[in-house]
This record gives structure tokens, C-alpha cells and sequence, in this order.
């Protein structure tokens, strides 16, 4: 089955959106090759999701990429403070954890789940 494998992130000021997702989530952010593209590695090898890049926007793109959090209060408060807002309240998702919505320094929404299965 065909499985999302890389992830983009279009940006108006890419070493800007550097700096939210570095700040906000700590990922592992650097320039690669000569074009104007940004490789973000979110997480060890061991463990489940995605790494992907930050590119200047080319056209008005809207995908929606969730982002695990172990605490999504914490994280909420974290983009915030990296400049970020935060859309939606947390939200249950029932049987499987919380989402909530926010929107990086570059005007895209992303995602933000916790899993916990006694989320009702």
C-alpha cells in the first residue's frame, strides 16, 4: 500500500520557518544542495513518521501534515512561543488521542495529535 514518505512544507521565508519548527519542535533542520531547499529530520530512526523539507512557496499549496506530540498542552504553548498560532482548541479524537490545529510563522496549518486511547 502506498505510504506518505516525505513531507514539504512551502514557506515565504524559508530560514524563518526554519527557526518556528527548530524552536517549536526541535527538529534537526539543514540547507541541502545548491537550491533553496531545507531538509527537516522530526525524529530518531527508531521511531514511526516522516522527515521532510522546507522550500519557498511556489503557489498556494494546502496540505495538512500532523505532527506527534507527547504533550499536546505543552506543545500548543510551544508554538505559540515560537510565534505560531494556535487554531482550534485541543480536540478528542475518540478511542485514539488529541488534535488541534495551528498555523506556522508561514501561514500554513498543520496538525498536532497526542495519542491516548481514553480520549472521548
Amino acid at each position: 500500500m502506498p505510504r506518505v514518505v516525505h513531507f514539504e512544507i512551502h514557506a515565504d521565508d524559508p530560514e524563518r520557518a526554519v527557526k518556528f519548527y527548530t524552536k517549536a519542535f526541535d527538529w534537526k533542520i539543514e540547507k541541502w544542495g545548491p537550491a533553496p531547499y531545507w531538509l527537516a529530520t522530526t525524529g530518531e530512526k527508531t521511531e514511526p513518521g516522516i522527515n521532510g523539507a522546507i522550500l519557498p512557496r511556489d503557489k498556494k499549496l494546502a496540505t495538512v501534515n500532523s505532527i506527534a506530540v507527547p504533550s499536546i498542552d505543552e506543545a500548543m504553548r510551544a508554538v505559540k512561543a515560537a510565534g505560531g498560532k494556535v487554531l482550534t482548541a485541543k480536540m478528542p479524537v475518540t478511542g485514539m488521542g488529541w488534535n488541534a490545529y495551528c498555523l506556522d510563522t508561514e501561514g500554513n496549518t498543520f496538525g498536532l495529535f497526542q495519542g491516548d486511547p481514553s480520549a472521548k
